[in-house]
């Protein structure tokens, strides 16, 4: 987006709304549905997981892709092996 003439307070302000949107959205879905069939709430994870990959992939691969063309590949992987670590730790 910087490269896209975006100022960094754009880049900046539109980051930090997704983040609240997000938020804003976890919450209501936890209220929403609290007695979901395990099958579903599965597929609603899914679905929500290819939404995330396929924002970042458009929005800032092509970035990082730029500035680190030798390394994105690993660090992108490394980036997912943390989350998932994550994810099953807790």
């Amino acid at each position: 987006m910087r490269n896209a003439g975006r100022s960094k307070a754009y880049v900046f302000g539109l980051w930090t709304g997704i983040a609240v949107i997000s938020g804003l959205a976890a919450l209501a879905g936890y209220t929403l549905l609290g007695g979901t069939p395990a099958a579903v709430l599965a597929a609603i994870i899914a679905l929500a997981g290819g939404a995330i990959l396929a924002m970042i992939a458009d929005t800032m691969i092509p970035e990082a892709f730029e500035n680190a063309h030798l390394l994105i590949g690993l660090i992108t992987v490394g980036g997912f092996l943390v989350a998932f670590a994550l994810s099953q730790a807790g």
